[in-house]
């Protein structure tokens, strides 16, 4: 190839490419100044709002004495009072003696109307087992309308050493059943094995004065439906029930290991068992709370069961 050549070829393929009728193609216009704007901005929205959204979910913020006392008397944003209840607990866990000054904003949170915040309550009150205001709060929330608030409670009361929540913390071993609201047509909307939290819509039962939501009252999964979809039910009638989420069974075998009764023993077996595919752990815990269970009861009568 001669010189002459060469030097055409390197010019073509570094000329621009040609368009279909063999004329080269014009050259990119760089992007203006209000495109490279909008960019940059819609890239830190990307960046910035999942930042943001964790941040305003977090609670791991400190907060300072005269933010904690606002946050627990604020009555716009139950966010911001369960920030507050977090930082107490925070401040328990660290045995920070400051804490204390906040205990009686607490204790009058447990008569807050919203049942989330009366159950981080309970939690919260559970952290300390020496106040007595807690434990008084405690035995009162037992009786609480909503059924996680009084778990938690029951569970609360443990670690003061008083077994009044017993049988709250049995009956969370056990399938949780669902009764209709009203007399209807059953709509199920959902199937055996799926998961439910506290407030899940599983079902909605058309009644005569309009549809009625059946909403699950704890976590878990479906277990069974009592009634099939489709067909008529009256008012409380049992509909459904609940297996209990692993979480729940996993706080109920530590509870009733420290207050269980050998009447426990036939709830706690399935699990000793490994039903349900359940985690090793869970399995494991089950064994040992049966053990513990039996020495205690074969123990001279002056070990009892802390109460």
């Amino acid at each position: 190839m001669t010189d002459e050549q060469l030097s055409a070829k390197q010019g073509s393929e570094n000329a621009p490419p040609a368009n279909a009728a063999g004329n080269p193609a014009p050259p990119r216009k760089p992007l203006g100044a209000r495109w490279t704007y909008i960019i940059l901005g819609v890239t830190l929205a990307f960046v910035l709002m999942p930042f943001l959204l964790w941040r305003a979910t977090w609670f791991g913020q400190p907060l300072s004495n005269p933010q904690l006392a606002h946050a627990l008397v604020d009555t716009q944003s139950p966010r911001d009072i369960q920030h507050g209840l977090s930082a107490v607990a925070d401040r328990i866990i660290r045995q920070d003696p400051t804490v204390k000054q906040f205990y009686p904003q607490v204790v009058a949170l447990a008569s807050n109307p919203r049942p989330a915040i009366r159950t981080m309550v309970a939690w919260v009150m559970g952290q300390d087992n020496t106040s007595a205001a807690f434990h008084s709060a405690l035995l009162r929330l037992l009786n609480d309308p909503d059924l996680m608030v009084q778990r938690n409670a029951a569970l609360g009361l443990v670690r003061f050493h008083d077994a009044a929540g017993h049988a709250v913390i049995v009956s969370m071993l056990k399938a949780s059943v669902i009764d209709s609201p009203a007399a209807g047509r059953l709509q199920a909307r959902l199937k055996p094995g799926q998961t439910v939290n506290p407030n899940t819509l599983i079902a909605v039962v058309d009644a005569p004065g309009g549809k009625r939501e059946v909403r699950s009252e704890v976590p878990g999964t479906i277990d069974r439906w009592l009634a099939p979809s489709g067909t008529n039910v009256s008012a409380g009638q049992p509909i459904a029930s609940i297996f209990p989420a692993d979480d729940v069974v996993w706080e109920a075998l530590r509870a009733v290991y420290l207050i269980g009764t050998p009447a426990d023993l036939a709830a706690i077996a399935p699990y000793a068992r490994g039903a349900r595919d359940l985690p090793q752990q869970i399995a494991e815990q089950a064994r040992l709370t049966m053990q513990e269970i039996r020495a205690r009861a074969s123990a001279p009568a002056a070990s009892t069961a802390p109460r």
